[in-house]
């Protein structure tokens, strides 16, 4: 069976995970051609045969106001021998209609998957499958792909009805009334002259969208030789269109579509008492969570709960795996022999990529409770409440997902919040928000967080953690501000979202999702971190200390040996010592010693020594790099193995180091520039002049704040 399947349909309708359950680990991820849209694709195979699967970006409809409906319409064009599989949600079918009519009107070979059937059911939905499909005219199947049920009836369906390039001729035209009719006729026959457009796009379908104003074809009409004549007749049906029913041929059109699917669902859905009490209930829930001013205090109060939660029962785990890594380090400092392989096993790995590690349990806590608001359906309520703030700060509704999936609830990445952003119409607004995102709070500024609350501020550090959060929001949108008064200028478009209704969560997906989130976590620690530990533990301890020194500190050592020849415990303090200020001089003079401290009377004023210096620069590589250098740079310093202590006792025992300096630090890893691979992804998407402006000028912009709020400690003002 020579067919190829290109999955469709609007996001959150399951349509990935369909992809998931046909495909399983026979797929791949990729960008389609020229784009940074991803592409997904796959092998179906099922009773001995393979089909080749594509996976398409989600959307809502095929005009190309998005890159991804653009990236998804363009591909269905190029590949017209795919048989497309669009996947609704069963409980909310007259919303993803919308998009399956559009396939329809295209022409394209169609079989629709009424996904979610076992929610609608819950929901007291009813769905008349047979009497869908005989009115679409298109096969019709009802699945729940989380299970995995309707893939045999998918596969049948395409190999009874798709199995020949004869059964795959589709046609579908709406009556939109008899002027719009009309003017569909008289646009088709225009474009079939212009060769450019009917060599791309079906005339007809073609002049459906120019009248729908999609900018892809008018663009196209536009370099044409008789787009005068064109534009005439469309301004002469405008006119008419408002003259008569006072809305434009695009609303005209959107609202006959609906109408025709209302006729259909009218048909086809019913809902029991059950299903009307359910939305009565949801909808009284949005009252009180959506509401004003009861809504963001309750969303202030999920924030708050989250970190408590967090830090309460992460605290115990967390002392665990500490103790299995600082038994892990005396265990091989014990089997190892002195020398460079010890120090590289035991600083370089184990104490920098465990300092890392370390922090999983409650990194995972944290990744639980957030998959559990996603998937119970709260997070599309923040960003429904957030977009009234957006506004005021020149930004679009739409960046509040971006800036949610960054670290808008801590736990997030810059990387996929940057990608979010694509659904962003405005290029203007978009820019605003891929420069600000990195500022919220991502996984991996949070073992930092995490580890200078913990040291600082003790039983006050879920209240700490709260309050970084909300900085990492109100940074955000002033620089956003600014950004959209200065260099971004131009107005905020009109926001439009749809909330998914509430749902329990089911402990197998929380679960599993937390799993995912928390493996990345940890391959992250153990091979880019990994890696740059070693490059930095190589930094530290080479090129070592002159002969002339060793000698000095050998010397004095000798001399405490005769001095103290009595007093076993007076030699041995003296001794952990001398040893110590052996391991200062040699970390100073090492190369990364050196780098640190040449930036140190720069940095001074912001509190940051030179071994803090040397872990904000790793920081640009990946942020967790800071607590895995500050682990190293601590470990080889700490020569006392009888008494080791963990990364944030190191701290709090340096007198360099105090509550100044601590919230002087999180300012600057909050504020200063994003990891590598941000910045990669960001001038993907906006270009390397916008990437660059957002490395220097976030980096500036931390380090002002920090000087400004260390010094004003250091003046009294703070402390």
């Amino acid at each position: 069976m020579n067919i190829s399947v290109a999955l469709a349909g609007n996001p959150n309708s399951g349509k990935t995970t369909l992809f998931n359950a046909l495909t399983g680990a026979r797929q791949h991820v990729g960008n389609y051609p020229g784009v940074t849209v991803e592409k997904r694709e796959g092998k179906w195979v099922s009773e001995g045969e393979s089909i080749s699967v594509t996976d398409l970006p989600g959307a809502y409809s095929l005009t190309a106001y998005s890159l991804e409906e653009k990236v998804s319409r363009d591909f269905l064009l190029d590949n017209r021998q795919s048989v497309v599989i669009d996947v609704l949600d069963a409980t909310n079918l007259e919303r993803h209609l919308y998009l399956a009519i559009q396939f329809m009107e295209l022409g394209v070979p169609l079989v629709i998957a009424v996904n979610m059937m076992d929610e609608a059911k819950k929901e007291g939905v009813q769905i008349d499958i047979k009497q869908l499909s005989s009115l679409l005219g298109v096969p019709v199947i009802p699945t729940i792909a989380r299970e995995g049920k309707g893939k045999k009836e998918i596969y049948e369906t395409l190999k009874k009805d798709f199995s020949s390039k004869d059964s795959r001729a589709f046609g579908f035209d709406i009556s939109y009334g008899e002027l719009l009719d009309k003017g569909i006729d008289e646009f088709e026959k225009l474009i079939n002259d212009l060769p450019s457009i009917i060599q791309k796009y079906p005339s007809r379908w073609a002049a459906l969208k120019y009248i729908e104003e999609d900018p892809e074809i008018v663009k196209l009409v536009d370099k044409c030789d008789n787009s005068g004549k064109i534009e005439k007749k469309f301004k002469e049906l405008r006119k008419k269109t408002l003259d008569l029913f006072d809305l434009d041929p695009e609303t005209l059109i959107l609202n006959k579509r609906y109408g025709y699917i209302s006729g259909i669902i009218k048909q086809t859905v019913t809902n029991t008492k059950e299903s009307l009490d359910r939305h009565k209930l949801s909808d009284q829930i949005d009252s009180v969570l959506t509401h004003s001013i009861i809504g963001p205090a309750f969303m202030l109060g999920v924030f708050y709960l989250l970190f408590k939660v967090t830090f309460v029962f992460g605290e115990i785990p967390m002392g665990w795996l500490e103790a299995l890594i600082g038994w892990t380090g005396d265990t091989a400092s014990a089997i190892l022999p002195d020398g460079l392989l010890q120090s590289l096993v035991v600083s370089g790995v184990i104490d920098g990529v465990g300092g890392v590690l370390g922090f999983l349990p409650l990194i995972a806590i944290m990744f639980f409770l957030i998959t559990f608001l996603e998937d119970a359906g709260y997070m599309a309520r923040m960003a429904y409440m957030l977009d009234r703030i957006f506004k005021t700060f020149g930004l679009h509704g739409s960046s509040v997902m971006p800036f949610i999936i960054s670290g808008g609830i801590p736990g997030g990445c810059a990387v996929p919040g940057v990608m979010a952003a694509r659904t962003l119409k405005s290029r203007k607004e978009r820019i605003a928000t891929i420069l600000t995102a990195p500022l919220l709070v991502c996984g991996a500024k949070v073992p930092v967080f995490v580890l200078l609350c913990g040291a600082f501020f003790g039983e006050k550090a879920a209240m700490a953690m709260f309050w970084i959060t909300l900085g990492a929001w109100a940074a955000a949108l002033v620089v956003a501000r600014l950004l959209r008064s200065t260099v971004i200028k131009g107005d905020s478009t009109p926001f439009i979202m749809e909330l998914p209704p509430y749902r329990l969560p089911t402990l197998k997906g929380v679960l599993l999702h937390t799993w995912e989130r928390a493996k990345q976590y940890i391959k992250k620690a153990g091979t880019f971190i990994l890696a740059i530990s070693i490059v930095i533990w190589a930094a530290m301890t080479f090129p070592g200390l002159p002969q002339t020194n060793i000698e000095k500190y050998e010397a004095m050592r000798e001399k405490a040996s005769v001095e103290f020849a009595e007093n076993k415990e007076a030699f041995d303090s003296k001794i952990v010592q001398i040893n110590n200020h052996e391991q200062e001089e040699q970390l100073k003079n090492s190369f990364a010693g050196k780098l640190g401290s040449m930036l140190t009377p720069v940095t001074k004023y912001a509190g940051f020594d030179w071994r803090t210096n040397i872990a904000l620069i790793g920081g640009f590589g990946a942020k967790e790099v800071i607590v895995s250098t500050l682990g190293t740079a601590y470990s080889l310093g700490e020569v006392d193995l009888d008494a080791p202590s963990a990364l944030s006792d190191r701290l709090i025992k340096d007198p360099n180091f105090d509550y100044a300096t601590a919230i002087s630090l999180i300012i600057f890893v909050l504020l200063y520039a994003p990891c590598f691979v941000t910045v990669v992804a960001t001038a993907k998407e906006i270009g390397w002049k916008w990437a660059v402006f957002g490395v220097v000028g976030n980096t500036v912009m931390a380090f002002g704040f920090s000087v400004l709020f260390y010094q004003a400690a250091r003046s009294g003002i703070f402390f």
